[in-house]
């Protein structure tokens, strides 16, 4: 089944082009199918680069879906265009009397700062509260994992002595949970991050549970015991070049950024980077939106 989009959104040429299968506006509003309704908090600065990252995900599925994009009101992203902004995204103000199947918050480059340093932290506090009770499954990435960690259970964020940057093998600490079904023992997703969350934290906290974990990244996914929320550190959701263009931003820039690990072929920044956590990608989202999302949320919650 395919993904509700905006007629003109970008992604959707691109979708297009890789067989996956969309549904612009005006086609679906002629069915009568109660689409899964998510919610995408997109706080990354290439917003239609993440747009079109998600999207892949949640259109590659037997279940349709009616996405709907929020920004911040209390912070204008530089990166993205206003004519773009205007269009197609909306505010908390504009969706707050509604209620979503599911929403996911991206990450953010803000991860050194205290979170209550983020001048939008007192909105993203609102919208998280909010989602309690109006969002039925609540999947957070990266950045976004470690606020909400920090905001609902109070799990604390640490400074990495260097950048956390590549691809890393992952384990499962529970294989028999849902979100996990048709894993792999051992799988691949990429990181690029300056803080971690640590396994200890979590697991003084009765109402979260490990599911996931690399012996070279740490966390990996959380959750919340009654499924409602899921916390990943990493980004299974980037594009085979997504960590090859932060490389190369960085070195023109003359940042401190080490090769990505097991990323390029004999660690040679001239090689076509590996795209060994694709299928887990699409497995991972998919699991999430059928056995979390789908078959859970009441038909009539929103």
């Amino acid at each position: 089944m395919p993904i509700k989009i905006p007629n003109d959104l970008p992604a959707s040429k691109i979708l297009n082009r890789e067989n996956i299968f969309i549904m612009q506006q005006s086609r679906a509003d002629t069915q009568d199918i109660r689409p899964l309704k998510i919610l995408i908090l997109n706080l990354m600065p290439k917003k239609v680069e993440t747009e079109t990252q998600l999207l892949r995900l949640l259109g590659n599925t037997p279940l349709q879906v009616e996405v709907e994009l929020l920004q911040t009101a209390t912070y204008t992203p530089k990166n993205t265009s206003q004519e773009h902004l205007l269009k197609f995204y909306k505010t908390f103000d504009d969706v707050k009397d509604q209620r979503f199947d599911g929403m996911i918050i991206t990450g953010a480059p803000v991860e050194k700062m205290a979170f209550e340093e983020v001048s939008y932290w007192p909105e993203l506090c609102t919208i998280m509260e909010w989602a309690r009770n109006n969002v039925f499954s609540t999947y957070f990435i990266c950045w976004g994992a470690q606020a909400a960690l920090y905001y609902y259970y109070g799990i604390p964020k640490y400074l990495l002595p260097q950048k956390l940057f590549g691809v890393f093998k992952h384990t499962l600490t529970d294989p028999s949970h849902y979100l996990f079904n048709g894993f792999d023992d051992v799988f691949y997703a990429p990181h690029s991050r300056h803080t971690e969350v640590r396994a200890q934290d979590i697991a003084k906290c009765s109402d979260l549970q490990l599911l996931s974990t690399s012996r070279e990244a740490g966390v990996y996914i959380a959750a919340s015991r009654d499924s409602r929320q899921f916390f990943v550190t990493g980004h299974s959701e980037y594009d085979r070049d997504t960590l090859a263009n932060e490389y190369h931003r960085d070195m023109s820039a003359g940042q401190p950024i080490s090769t990505p690990i097991n990323y390029f072929p004999k660690d040679d920044d001239h090689n076509r980077p590996l795209f060994r956590w694709k299928a887990h990608a699409h497995l991972l989202y998919s699991n999430w939106l059928n056995y979390f999302v789908y078959q859970q949320t009441p038909y009539d919650f929103v």
